[in-house]
């Protein structure tokens, strides 16, 4: 049975995707920085919670530990953890508020994959899901037919662009695991104010894609529910 560790699973595209993956036969483990809100999400979708929050160092060791303790490897890393960072001025930036962003969606991604390493190297088809996004690539962020075009949103736009590079860089890196990025579309959840015209199981079709495909599906790609995304 696959074993599937999830970030930032209590709510959103998190929770969906565990629900969606448990649907289909894998064992989930619901990663969550709130301990009520992760253990509620996983009662209700019949899976595990183990606490972490993806900015602490002791954290993210102590739920490795715990996976090692409990299931003994995972086969899936999907990194979803994320927040959007602040929609101000960018003439106000600082890099307090850069690196509060930073520290979820790129060093967290870091830290939670350098921690479980060990863990997906016994599977014997380990795979690394990126949670990304459009509003990190350049292509769609400069075509005015895309929505991604007219939002500024300098940290969060920055961050995920170097997490899709970061996927490649360990794609290329880890030559043992499928690592890949997804990217959800404009989805109707927290981040956004719910403001997106897509729906979570919609938001959830890329990062449920590259979760289950066969293993010869290929390394280092950026997709979104329709195909290849240019970045």
């Amino acid at each position: 049975m696959t074993v599937t560790f999830i970030t930032g699973a209590n709510k959103g595209l998190g929770r969906e995707t565990a629900r969606r993956l448990a649907e289909l036969g894998h064992t989930v483990i619901v990663g969550a920085r709130d301990p009520e809100q992760g253990a509620a999400a996983a009662d209700a979708l019949g899976a595990r919670f183990v606490r972490i929050d993806v900015t602490d160092d002791a954290s993210v060791t102590a739920a490795a530990a715990d996976v090692a303790a409990h299931e003994g490897r995972i086969d899936v890393l999907i990194n979803n953890a994320g927040i959007s960072g602040p929609h101000d001025d960018p003439a106000g930036l600082t890099a307090v508020g850069a690196q509060a962003v930073f520290d979820v969606n790129l060093f967290g991604v870091i830290r939670t994959t350098t921690a479980f390493l060990p863990l997906l190297r016994r599977s014997a088809e380990p795979v690394i899901v990126n949670v990304s996004s459009g509003m990190g690539s350049f292509a769609l962020t400069h075509d005015p037919a895309r929505v991604e075009s007219s939002v500024v949103s300098p940290l969060y736009t920055a961050s995920k662009s170097a997490l899709t590079m970061l996927t490649t860089q360990y794609a290329k890196a880890f030559k043992d695991i499928r690592v890949n990025a997804a990217d959800p579309g404009y989805t109707a959840t927290d981040l956004n104010a719910h403001s997106g015209p897509q729906n979570v199981t919609e938001g959830t079709d890329a990062i449920v894609r590259l979760a289950t495909e066969s293993s010869d599906a290929g390394t280092g790609r950026f997709i979104d529910r329709h195909g290849p995304v240019d970045w």
